[in-house]
């Protein structure tokens, strides 16, 4: 039976997050990354369902009033979970023509990193909760994360290289084994290979969702280079923008600029990116930086190539100083998904 990844622009049900607490690692800069969270929950919940899960869930509906958060399109979800990043241990669904499989892959922390063994558990979790309907979990050792992987929805995935073939992840596969998988659990047929663009900060080993995103099915907008030549990401992403030239040749390509550096308190560099925006019913959320003129450009750039949808700029400042931005934090369920 043919399978089908679905794309993030075709409808959706609801959309997944995981709230920030004092057990996981925004404990340092909670209140600023909590508005942050609050200003996202406040954008999907006017479109689609939220789901949100969290470990005091009164505590957070009062929030969402003070908010004025439409409490009436959140659900949220009493269960244990070691930190935020919901697209990368959120289901995975693939659709049949029957039902929705709800892939459930092995997290590892992005390669052994980080501690994960609540993340790994929350799919099974929640499927376990009877939220989906006409679905079936399927469970896969495979390690996989959700922004490694972007997809037109007709057949074709994008990802990098940096990061499905790091040692960490499934060191047990050669890389035609990897595209073999990828395939039979995705339902997809061909695999585009980026093999540079690399943030400093990024802990991911490169996921495409932070350098380059399918926006229709023949439309890809990447990260260009620095327009600093000094900047020690400009050889590097030089390089990938030649990997999307020669990529133009079937699919039209947009460049996003390239965000502004932005340091922590020890002077370390944050993966600021423009590609980490997240798209939801008639929606999109753009994280932008506090610098009026690339952060304008690059709504210009989104607004060109989603002109039916309604662009939403947030500050992910306070998102990337633990690495992530806005996609990193949400999973978009599809439409037809949920049971309630």
């Amino acid at each position: 039976m043919k399978k089908r990844l679905l794309a993030e622009w075709e409808k959706q049900d609801g959309v997944l997050i995981a709230w920030p607490d004092l057990h996981t690692d925004w404990v340092d800069i909670l209140d600023e990354v909590e508005a942050c969270y609050l200003e996202i929950a406040k954008a999907i919940a006017e479109y689609e369902k939220l789901l949100v899960i969290t470990l005091k869930t009164e505590d957070l509906k009062r929030k969402f009033n003070e908010n004025r958060i439409n409490v009436s399109n959140v659900l949220f979800f009493e269960l244990n979970y070691n930190d935020t990043w919901a697209r990368d241990f959120g289901p995975i669904t693939v659709k049949t023509s029957k039902e929705f499989e709800v892939l459930d892959f092995t997290f590892n922390g992005w390669g052994l990193k980080f501690a994960s063994n609540f993340d790994n558990e929350l799919t099974r979790r929640l499927f376990q909760k009877g939220i989906f309907k006409n679905s079936k979990l399927k469970t896969l050792n495979f390690v996989l994360e959700g922004g490694s992987i972007d997809t037109n929805g007709k057949g074709i995935l994008l990802t990098t290289t940096n990061c499905l073939l790091s040692p960490n992840r499934n060191p047990e596969f050669t890389k035609k084994e990897i595209e073999n998988n990828l395939k039979n659990y995705l339902g997809v047929d061909k695999i585009i290979w980026i093999q540079n663009g690399h943030l400093l900060g990024d802990d991911t080993d490169s996921h495409i969702d932070t350098i380059a995103r399918f926006v229709n099915e023949n439309t890809i907008v990447y990260v260009s280079p620095p327009e600093d030549q000094r900047d020690p990401h400009y050889d590097d992403f030089k390089k990938m923008e030649e990997e999307f030239n020669i990529l133009s040749k079937n699919f039209n390509v947009f460049p996003l600029p390239f965000a502004k550096a932005i340091f922590d308190e020890d002077g370390n560099r944050l993966p600021s990116t423009y590609a980490n925006f997240l798209i939801i019913n008639e929606a999109l959320l753009l994280p932008i930086y506090n610098d009026m003129e690339r952060d304008d450009k690059a709504i210009g750039i989104i607004k060109e190539v989603f002109p039916d949808r309604k662009i939403i700029p947030i500050n992910s400042i306070p998102l990337i100083k633990q690495h992530g931005s806005i996609h990193c934090v949400t999973m978009q369920l599809p439409q037809g998904i949920l049971s309630i």
